[in-house]
């Protein structure tokens, strides 16, 4: 059986690795086979449940075999570590980890190590739990896999009582309802309040979103410095109790999944914290304001974009392609060319080249291509024949 898979959401700095590191000590001491898996290229996540050590990361292990040509060879104890939370508890720890600063998409990254884990038989591990620890400020295909390919079950949101966490919490939710309109199926469970000063912010946004608040995690100075110093907060009777009875709803699946949410729009967001959106749009900078009398060209040549309902260029009645160029057309890609050969189905738009593969996790690979259109950025290639590891150019 497969373990159980949950995804930890949240802005960067708002507590997920706090809060995952002590709900994966819960579950282990509770007697669950547990892997905390570490989805953030600062690879940070894990270093709380191995008393400081700082884990090597599966993508610079892969990169250094890779060195040497030994790829193939990578094995389950070069890049899954074992620690104990109290003598005899084991519990198990990854960090898929990312590139090196400025040489490359931290989300490709992570789609690579999840192809990696699943070469290494993740599937078949025997565990009870893998716990993600997703940094969730990032809109890219590679920080959405755990929703884009319904890899986690279920998904947890850490906020706090603040605006950027709040509106991270938002947009997760808004990611989570566009991949299940799309066919996924990971659902989400609620919110986990971290840093409770007992004011009522995230309550309010909670009730209007449609979210349940699943914990509140009070703030504490001495639990802080405990985080610091990478000790676990389940030192501390008050917060072992509630990451106690969080790990009890969730492994007894008392924890419903939420059907009826409903993120908001920005001015219903705004609304949440008494403020709103002043009607009209702000005045435009002139070029005196930029150029302020220089010499510069004062003025640049500017074509703007048309909006056009483009003509329907290509004509198939294979109805495996035919569904391709229209999941296509859906998320806003104009087929120019639709051709199929031995390495499976290839759409170009115009100066654009995509590669699709197979026609399999078509929803996938369409979502991962809706995500790189939002982005407004030209691609000369993008590869999605694996939807765990795209590529693009």
């Amino acid at each position: 059986m497969s373990a159980r898979m949950v995804a930890i959401y949240g802005k960067g700095g708002i507590g997920k690795s706090f809060t995952t590191s002590n709900l994966t000590a819960r579950l282990a001491l509770d007697g669950k086979r547990v892997l905390q898996l570490g989805c953030d290229p600062k690879h940070d996540s894990c270093n709380t449940i191995f008393n400081g050590h700082s884990l090597p990361t599966l993508g610079d292990v892969w990169r250094a075999m890779k060195e040497q040509g030994r790829e193939e060879q990578m094995q389950v104890g070069d890049v899954i570590f074992r620690s104990e939370v109290a003598p005899g508890v084991p519990i198990f720890g990854c960090e898929i980890g990312g590139p090196e600063v400025g040489r490359g998409c931290g989300g490709q990254g992570i789609s690579h190590g999840f192809k990696v884990l699943e070469r290494l038989g993740m599937d078949q591990w025997d565990l009870d739990y893998i716990v993600m620890d997703f940094l969730g400020d990032v809109v890219c295909g590679g920080f959405a896999t755990p929703l884009a390919r319904s890899l986690a079950e279920e998904v947890i949101i850490v906020v706090g009582h603040d605006r950027q966490s709040l509106y991270a919490a938002n947009n997760i939710a808004s990611a989570a309802k566009y991949f299940q309109s799309m066919g996924g199926s990971t659902q989400l469970l609620g919110l986990i309040v971290n840093r409770d000063d007992g004011t009522d912010t995230a309550d309010r946004f909670a009730d209007a979103v449609g979210l349940p608040i699943l914990a509140r995690v009070p703030l504490n100075q001495h639990v802080r410095m405990l985080a610091d110093a990478c000790k676990l907060a389940l030192e501390v009777e008050e917060f072992n109790a509630i990451f106690a009875d969080l790990a009890r709803r969730l492994d007894r699946r008392e924890i419903g999944h939420v059907k009826d949410f409903e993120p908001l729009e920005y001015n219903e967001f705004l609304e949440v914290f008494g403020a709103f959106e002043p009607p009209g749009r702000p005045d435009g900078a002139t070029v005196d304001d930029l150029f302020s009398g220089s010499k510069a060209q004062r003025g640049a040549n500017f074509i703007a974009d048309i909006p056009l309902t483009p003509v329907r260029q290509v004509h198939v009645t294979d109805p495996v392609q035919r569904r391709v160029q229209e999941l296509m057309e859906e998320i806003g890609i104009h087929v120019t060319d639709l051709a199929r050969d031995e390495d499976g189905i290839t759409v170009t738009s115009g100066s654009t080249e995509i590669r699709i593969g197979e026609p399999s996790h078509l929803i996938e690979k369409a979502a991962f291509l809706s995500a790189l259109l939002r982005t407004r950025q030209t691609f000369s290639l993008i590869d999605v024949r694996y939807p765990d590891a795209p590529s693009y150019q």
